[in-house]
């Protein structure tokens, strides 16, 4: 027991009990990486470069029984966890200071039963893992829009992208989930177990322990009509003014997201649009094409487009068009809302400071969260923003730290524009470290009902590396 109360941790993140990290060490089949071991720098990096954190502890785990190993560690040296799936958390937290980081990411583990249509996936896997192994079954789970985001972070904060409309979000098709909680036990957590649990998982991000297999539900989904349109900037108002009168009556199978950009200079661009500051709009269509193609027509022919990239191709495609604008490493700054539609006063605002985007890596998205997302009811999942129809992400992204004043000022001015119209909360997939205000915002009136079940889960918040809801007392 004397290993248990002896751990001290040193400046910046120094285990200092050397028989209680030996012993750590024999119990786990992964590796374990302590301050100064060969892999622990590359370990403690996350995918926002603006985050430098030095956990005591990274435990890199193979299986189920390592999280476990993990998980009571922490707990008997009272050290805060993180839980690292992908690592694309823009707040940093898959990572911090002095405290154990739970590394899934080698936990890669996928089985598809394509005659059930679901799919189990472990806690490392990444959508672009999940796409890779469904799509061979012409199926596709509900995931987000860049294929090296951890299925993980996504689906627990609730889980938005290119099927949202149809299929809704990640938390709505979420089958069952295996957990690993506080006091180092294993539970599966679904509508018949643990159904508690189940229902603020789905939403409620990674307060109430560490998820190690999701079950999905799939959906058949192969080939797509999807791709960016760009528009001419001067005629960005009448852009989003019609993009907004489109998905308000378009059917589910089409969804669309509105992007400020700048265009990247490179392939596939062509040169004489290269740097140049756009508006436009990235669409995936699924269902019947050719009816898609009718459709989405408009969209096309609105303008006239200065580039349309729109054609028919495999899913996993989709996913993967724009990974390479956003790698690991750049200076990350997000504000986000969600919004009850798009009115000419949030339009004005867009029109004001879109247009300003710093760099080509950088961006205003506009998602949708209607059609199968709003036939949820509010308190059927943590995800309490059934209400909205629309979700903007102001996200600055750019490689010197010495940039970060006028990237963080045009993110904050713009949300500051912005915010008077909006629903009053955000996606928690959006959200940087902001305060315990603006997640009750986030989690309205489910809020008292997560405090509840984190209080019989993780009383002592131990899982607090988060969006984080404190147990009430």
């Amino acid at each position: 027991m004397a290993s248990k109360t002896s751990t001290s941790v040193g400046e910046r993140g120094t285990l200092s009990d050397q028989k209680a990290i030996s012993s750590f060490k024999s119990s786990v089949r992964g590796e374990v990486l302590l301050r100064g071991d060969a892999g622990y720098d590359k370990a403690r990096k996350v995918f926002n470069g603006m985050i430098d954190r030095h956990p005591a502890v990274i435990a890199r785990c193979v299986n189920v029984a390592d999280v476990i190993a993990s998980v009571n560690f922490a707990r008997n040296h009272k050290l805060p966890i993180s839980v690292r799936g992908g690592g694309h958390n823009v707040a940093g937290f898959a990572t911090n200071d002095g405290g154990m980081v739970v590394d899934l990411s080698l936990m890669k583990g996928i089985k598809i039963n394509p005659d059930e249509r679901t799919a189990h996936a472990e806690g490392g896997c990444t959508w672009g893992d999940l796409d890779h192994a469904t799509h061979a079954f012409g199926l596709a789970a509900a995931g987000g829009i860049i294929s090296t985001t951890g299925i993980g972070g996504l689906t627990l904060g609730g889980g938005i992208g290119h099927l949202t409309r149809r299929c809704g979000l990640s938390i709505d098709n979420l089958i069952s989930a295996d957990v690993v909680t506080a006091d180092g036990r294993l539970v599966k957590a679904s509508a018949r177990e643990n159904s508690d649990l189940f229902w603020a998982l789905r939403g409620g991000g990674g307060n109430f322990g560490v998820v190690t297999s999701f079950e999905f539900r799939l959906h058949p989904v192969g080939t797509v009509l999807a791709g960016p349109i760009l528009y001419p900037l001067e005629k960005s108002r009448e852009a989003m003014k019609f993009y907004r009168d489109f998905m308000n009556s378009a059917p589910d199978e089409i969804n669309a997201f509105f992007a400020y950009l700048i265009v990247p200079p490179g392939d596939p661009f062509p040169a004489h649009l290269h740097n140049k500051t756009v508006c436009g709009v990235v669409i995936c269509c699924t269902g019947d094409l050719e009816k898609a193609e009718k459709t989405v027509k408009p969209l096309r022919q609105f303008g006239p487009p200065l580039l349309d990239f729109v054609g028919q191709m495999p899913f996993p495609v989709v996913q993967g068009m724009f990974d390479a604008l956003v790698p690991s490493g750049l200076q990350n700054y997000w504000k986000a809302d969600f919004v009850g539609d798009l009115t000419d006063d949030i339009i004005d605002s867009h029109v004001k400071y879109g247009p300003h985007i710093p760099t080509f890596n950088s961006a205003l998205h506009i998602y949708p969260v209607s059609g199968a997302v709003n036939r949820v009811g509010k308190g059927e999942t943590a995800f309490n923003y059934r209400d909205a129809k629309y979700v903007h992400v102001i996200a600055a992204m750019y490689p010197n730290a010495a940039d970060t004043d006028k990237n963080m000022k045009w993110v904050k001015d713009y949300w500051e524009s912005l915010h008077p119209h909006s629903s009053g909360g955000a996606y928690v997939n959006f959200m940087m470290d902001e305060g315990e205000e603006r997640i009750a915002a986030t989690y309205r009136d489910n809020y008292a009902k997560l405090a509840t079940i984190k209080s019989k889960y993780d009383p002592e918040n131990l899982f607090r590396m988060n969006q984080n809801i404190k147990p009430s007392r």
